[in-house]
């Protein structure tokens, strides 16, 4: 009788899991075949390894199975599903919230920041040198249009992600007018609806990040938001909206005395069950949230410059 063979009970476990278990013990003594096969030395189907330390590591496999059955099913995201036409129409909403749908605001450099804001979603690009805490998404973007098979312009043809080419925001204010500027404000007019489709693509990752970051007891309440949110046109563009404006709030570098302000944070401060209130809930949430990322930054920032703006910005959710 194989001394390793599965309890009654391990194999029952197996089964109530959908997976077929392979004996844990009988790969190890394999392998130790295998090993001292050039020894000469034959070795039984479970010889040397003792009958207890075998269930346990059976058991182990077991649980591990059932805790990562139990993730996926968590974790596990459907593809967002919007028409051509309804990812245009969020692309150009965003547009507006970013740069009041203006040609001109597609290529900007904003006072007070340390970096360039292009395309319709004020897309980060950094120079070369230090980066701010904010994450970088135009190189992103860039790759994601290449791999569309769009042409790009002279300006970003090196191969590779490559930082901004302009040093501040004074050298880009004066090179606005250049034909490298110029040709690439053009390339972001021809690529809106794929800069849109880059936008929904962006929010259908966030998710899994999300509750990645969050604490465990959070997890089940956070994708419970986000669905109730997904599942309406407007909730789908203030998720996508929210995500570019301020990101998903899972890198700590994007905090103020410990506490951030992307959709993460926003989601963790819902906890209705309605689809009929979400858009309503979410944008109280995203305001509370806002405000309190003002109070805890740093003086020298003067955020609060901005705050009415991003106050309107979130109360366009639902229509306040």
């Amino acid at each position: 009788m194989d001394k390793c063979r599965p309890s009654r009970k391990q194999r029952w476990n197996a089964r109530s899991v959908g997976q077929v278990i392979p004996s844990a013990c009988r790969t190890a003594a394999k392998r130790r075949r295998e090993v001292e096969g050039s020894r000469g030395a034959a070795i039984g189907s479970c010889s040397g390894i003792p009958r207890l330390r075998c269930a346990l590591l059976g058991m182990t496999v077991i649980r591990l199975l059932v805790f990562i059955s139990c993730v996926s099913s968590l974790t596990k995201v459907s593809a967002i599903t919007l028409s051509r036409a309804d990812t245009l129409r969020i692309g150009k909403r965003v547009w507006q919230n970013e740069c009041n749908g203006t040609i001109s605001g597609l290529t900007a450099w904003n006072q007070g920041e340390d970096f360039a804001s292009l395309g319709i979603g004020h897309f980060i690009w950094y120079p070369k040198g230090p980066r701010g805490p904010f994450e970088e998404s135009f190189p992103k973007l860039v790759s994601f249009i290449s791999k569309r098979g769009a042409k790009l312009p002279t300006l970003l043809l090196t191969s590779g992600e490559q930082p901004c080419p302009w040093n501040s925001r004074a050298e880009f204010l004066q090179a606005q007018h250049t034909p490298e500027v110029n040709q690439l404000r053009q390339f972001l007019v021809d690529t809106i609806d794929l800069q849109a489709e880059f936008l929904i693509a962006r929010l259908e990752g966030a998710l899994p990040k999300m509750l990645d970051e969050a604490a465990p007891g959070d997890r089940a309440n956070v994708q419970q938001q986000f669905q109730r949110l997904e599942r309406t046109s407007q909730g789908c563009f203030a998720l996508v909206d929210y995500v570019n404006f301020k990101g998903e709030g899972v890198l700590h570098t994007e905090r103020y005395q410990g506490q951030g302000w992307g959709l993460l944070q926003v989601l963790e401060a819902m906890h209705g069950a309605s689809d009929a209130g979400a858009v309503d809930e979410f944008a109280r949430a995203a305001k509370a949230t806002l405000i309190r990322r003002v109070h805890n930054s740093p003086a020298e920032r003067h955020e609060s410059r901005w705050l009415s703006g991003w106050i309107r910005r979130v109360n366009s959710y639902s229509g306040g």
